[in-house]
């Protein structure tokens, strides 16, 4: 009687995916404005709305004190001008009196100001931070981001573009609220003194505004916006060598590195160049715009101060209050700059936004096209016609794929390199679903994963050991115990004791950190233990021991090895032969030279308690 062989077989698609669509910034518009509410919203309307309304309104009563206070510095200044051209020494000193009370009230008033919007600030960017942080780690989506060309560098933007965001928002929406102030209260004084100067301010600062959006608006956020990307790739590849520099030592791979951290910098130099040349352009018009109000009053009121109809102080406080309202009206010119980058910056929150935070998510279900692998909850682990492809592609790596683990099974997953071993733990692990059919699971607190590369965190050498865990009721002589069982008997005395912070990554060889990874998994005790090559670095007496021990406690495993030596502490074998096909072998019976020889080698026909479903092919 013919054994059973279960193999599946798929074609390529070799239509290409649709081109994405390129990151780009919003310009100065009602789309840039959307994607700042879009961001700012949720803080003024969820849960810290009363803290958020009662600094702002806070803010805003010290600013209305603070313009009330220059616009009383501003008529004094006057009085103390005009009492300088009329030689009155009495009026003089009483001016100076009043401009130093004034004065008095002024500076502690400005100084709490501006302690207060940096603390908004401050709070503001805490909470939104904490939000981001939420989506970031949330459902897994840090591992998503990953694969998503159009989101760079998320870490950067959740550190440096939340703070910018937070710090600007409150910077801008107070001048502007200032702006508005200052407008109302200098106007009624610049009205008083010549309609005529009022009407030529409203004149210059319109067409000034005008220039500056029209001229400038465009090319300067687009080119901060890729500044802001091209300092982080920069960054990123810095970053890359200090992580990576043992590797890079033994390649000698100096020279390789060099290229491509000057390829990073030659696009920020490139960029940056851009970005000066037109900001050149700008002040040289900022400049211009500002300078001409220095001399612009006085040309107008010049013929009343010189017929006598009008004193010199009111012509000095006529101009304070043209330069005032001429600021206020002129906030965008005098601020394009640092808007411009302000709004490059937003548009790489929302794009970050779109993907991460909760009401994204019901946005990306809608608007997934692709077909997805459905998990549901189930008593053992087993997989119903699943079928996986990786998530930018639609190369088929596995093709409809059945089989369910009992309690004590333990499957090897082989094959050659690339055929999709990695990727099916993957998707067993919840990592990867595109592709189609059904994985019924117990609970994610029974799955541990020990990778070929352990994580190891910064922290204490407790924490290590009881990773993902933040706490453990185990005491120090059953942890020491653990680390005995794992061969690492003396790693606590020869650090310092369990509580000794190190840096592990270079602490430790490659060999003890697996051996700490599976101290791990003794700590959690789980039903289920997903092993990624987790024993490549250990000798095989290490690794017959480690595996023995979870054979003996009746550990679930799903394993991907080569060595033949790790046969005997599993049951059966899943080979992936390539283009979605796949053989299950009883492990008593599998050889692994004989399988590489032939692809018709005869299986041992599986035992009853791993089910298989044979596919059609």
């Amino acid at each position: 009687m013919n054994k059973p062989t279960a193999t599946a077989t798929a074609a390529h698609d070799d239509t290409p995916a649709p081109p994405k669509k390129r990151l780009r910034a919003a310009p100065l518009s009602l789309a840039a404005w959307k994607q700042f509410i879009n961001v700012a919203k949720p803080y003024w309307l969820e849960d810290q709305k009363k803290k958020a309304w009662a600094l702002l309104l806070l803010l805003i009563a010290l600013m209305l004190v603070e313009t009330q206070l220059a616009v009383m510095l501003n008529d004094r200044t006057g009085e103390l001008t005009s009492a300088l051209a009329g030689k009155n020494r009495g009026r003089f000193w009483n001016a100076v009196r009043e401009c130093l009370l004034i004065l008095a009230f002024a500076v502690p008033v400005y100084a709490f100001y501006y302690y207060m919007r940096d603390l908004f600030a401050n709070q503001w960017r805490r909470w939104l931070t904490g939000r981001f942080l939420d989506g970031y780690l949330k459902g897994r989506k840090y591992y998503e981001l990953g694969s998503d060309a159009e989101i760079d560098n998320p870490d950067q933007r959740i550190s440096e573009d939340v703070n910018t965001f937070t710090g600007k928002s409150i910077h801008f929406l107070l001048i502007f609220l200032g702006s508005i102030m200052q407008l109302v209260a200098f106007s009624a004084v610049l009205w008083s003194i010549s309609h005529l100067l009022v009407g030529v301010l409203a004149v210059y600062a319109l067409v000034g505004t005008v220039i500056a959006l029209w001229v400038f608006g465009t090319p300067l956020i687009h080119l901060n916006f890729w500044q802001l990307r091209r300092e982080a790739d920069f960054r990123f590849s810095l970053m890359r060598v200090r992580e990576n520099a043992e590797s890079i030592a033994f390649y000698r791979g100096e020279a390789q590195e060099r290229a491509h951290i000057d390829n990073k910098l030659d696009k920020v130099i490139q960029n940056f160049s851009r970005l000066i040349r037109k900001q050149r352009s700008l002040n040289f018009f900022q400049r211009t715009f500002s300078q001409l109000t220095l001399v612009l009053p006085f040309i107008i009121l010049a013929d009343g101060v010189l017929s006598g109809e009008l004193e010199v102080g009111r012509a000095v406080q006529a101009a304070g209050a043209f330069t005032a309202v001429l600021s206020a009206v002129g906030i965008i010119v005098d601020n394009f700059e640092s808007l411009s980058r302000f709004v490059a910056g937003i548009g790489r929150l929302q794009a970050m936004a779109d993907l991460m935070l909760p009401q994204a998510d019901a946005k990306s279900a809608n608007q997934d096209q692709h077909p997805r692998i459905e998990r549901r909850p189930g008593q053992h682990l087993a997989l119903e016609a699943v079928t996986l492809h990786p998530p930018q592609s639609e190369r088929v790596l596995i093709k409809e794929l059945s089989l369910e683990l009992k309690p004590g099974d333990a499957l090897l997953i082989t094959g050659d390199s690339g055929c999709g071993k990695s990727s099916l733990l993957r998707a067993i692990a919840g990592l990867w679903h595109k592709g189609s059919g059904v994985i019924h699971h117990p609970p994610v607190e029974d799955f541990f994963f020990l990778p070929q590369q352990p994580y190891l965190q910064q922290g204490t050498l407790r924490s290590q050991l009881i990773y993902p865990s933040a706490e453990s009721c185990l005491s120090d002589e059953e942890l020491l115990e653990i680390l005995s069982q794992v061969h690492l008997p003396y790693l606590a005395e020869r650090v310092g004791g369990l509580d000794a912070v190190q840096d592990w990554d270079k602490l430790l060889s490659v060999g003890e950190q697996q051996r700490l990874a599976f101290g791990r998994v003794l700590v959690h005790a789980p039903s289920i233990v997903i092993l990624d090559e987790a024993t490549s670095a250990l000798d095989c007496r290490n690794e017959a021991s480690l595996y023995g021990r979870l054979r003996e406690c009746g550990t679930t495993l799903i394993s991907i090895a080569h060595r033949p030596a790790v046969l005997r502490h599993h049951t059966h074998v899943l080979r992936l032969t390539g283009d979605g096909a796949w053989e299950i072998h009883e492990a008593s019976g599998y050889r692994f030279d004989e399988a590489d020889a032939t692809t018709d080698a005869e299986p041992v026909p599986p035992k009853p308690s791993l089910k298989v479903v044979v596919a059609a092919g």
